[in-house]
């Protein structure tokens, strides 16, 4: 059986009430939501509804129409980006962030002329408030950050950077793939104008099921990306202008929402604490082992402070994708190799010539699969 070790990517398995719920809603329910009066559109659009108010309350946001569910964060990234972003705007993001937010800008300062400053984080990873200070202009209009990098665990002091951008009047997006559902993500105590969302990961969700929550503010300024059929306002050839209807045209995957609600559920059934907890206690394990490994190299932090249970090492001078390999290969261990979809941060922690294996520890992992894990190491190491 293999010991999965690639939660930052997806994470596996899910809970059991997460698959029961999906398998629930295609079997009994299957309606469309918010299409129609039948009972079984009606249905499916209270489960909907229930996640709606779900995620809003997981994330501590008190309005569940600002919730508007995608197929996943990079299309919520591009919807936010491309809703709200104009000519002439400076927009500041850091070097630590994925191609999800970075190819986008990198679109929007070619198509919209806008300015870009890519701040640089330091060699651990860490992006420092005072930096983003440093880069705000006259015109500077937006930042956006990850909070947690998918390559080194580091996590950013969003909260800080927060209360700079709301002191000087620039809106702030977060992007948390990496942190929702392993840290306590606060919209209010971030200062936060969006944050985006995935299921798949330390949501404990299914595939193909995202989201993002706009406030009010940014959303006044925010015009609708794709349009087409909400259920809503069909005498009309205009997109509503009201949420989530503005955000939310064409049929939602709602198989993929009612795993959302049960993971969710899930979630606060544990507790955030109690999954923080064991992650980090496995993280510490592997952290003591790896800092005693003379021919590991560690990128990021080398503590359990301010990060979360994702690592990047590389084993001498062995290729990272051998290396990854083996694991998988003789080991049964699956492991992510490769530049993990952020160039920019590779070549941060000095690693875009070679990439790194990433080790993302998740709530189902255990004790046993980190020994495994080390032993293995140990053995490839060894050449036996």
């Amino acid at each position: 059986m293999s010991i999965y070790l690639d939660n930052a990517s997806t994470s596996f398995p899910k809970p059991k009430e997460v698959l029961d719920s999906i398998n629930n809603f295609m079997i009994n329910l299957g309606g469309n939501s918010g299409r129609g009066s039948s009972s079984s559109s009606l249905k499916s659009s209270h489960v909907t509804y229930n996640c709606r108010e779900a995620v809003a309350q997981f994330f501590n946001f008190n309005k569940s129409e600002n919730v508007i569910f995608t197929n996943n964060i990079t299309s919520s990234l591009n919807i936010l980006l491309n809703s709200i972003v104009q000519e002439g705007w400076h927009v500041i993001t850091s070097t630590m962030e994925h191609n999800s937010v970075l190819r986008p800008l990198f679109k929007l300062k070619e198509e919209r002329n806008i300015e870009l400053t890519v701040v640089q984080a330091d060699n651990n990873g860490f992006v420092a408030a005072a930096d983003i200070d440093n880069a705000i202009k006259d015109n500077t209009k937006l930042v956006i950050l990850s909070q947690a990098s998918n390559v080194t665990g580091n996590i950013q002091p969003l909260k800080e950077i927060g209360e700079l951008c709301r002191k000087k009047s620039i809106y702030f997006i977060i992007d948390t793939a990496q942190s929702a559902g392993g840290i306590n993500v606060d919209f209010k105590e971030l200062n936060c104008n969006a944050l985006a969302f995935t299921g798949h990961k330390g949501l404990l969700g299914p595939q193909g099921i995202g989201g993002f929550i706009i406030d009010d503010d940014l959303n006044d300024i925010a015009k609708p990306v794709f349009v087409g059929g909400t259920g809503s306002m069909s005498y009309s050839l205009v997109q509503p202008d009201f949420l989530p209807d503005k955000f939310e045209s064409g049929t939602l995957n709602t198989p993929g929402i009612a795993g959302l609600y049960s993971a969710i559920n899930y979630i606060n059934k544990e507790t955030i604490n109690a999954i923080h907890t064991k992650e980090m206690y496995l993280s510490r394990l592997l952290l003591d082992d790896l800092n005693n490994m003379d021919y590991i190299t560690l990128y990021g932090p080398n503590t359990t402070i301010n990060r979360l249970s994702t690592f990047s090492i590389n084993l001498n001078d062995m290729n990272s994708n051998e290396f990854s390999y083996y694991l998988d290969s003789k080991y049964n261990i699956i492991t992510r190799t490769g530049l993990h979809c952020a160039p920019l941060a590779h070549k941060t922690i000095g690693t875009e010539n070679m990439g790194t294996v990433r080790i993302s520890i998740g709530y189902f992992n255990t004790v046993e699969d980190i020994k495994s894990l080390i032993d293995a190491i140990y053995h490839i190491h060894k050449g036996v």
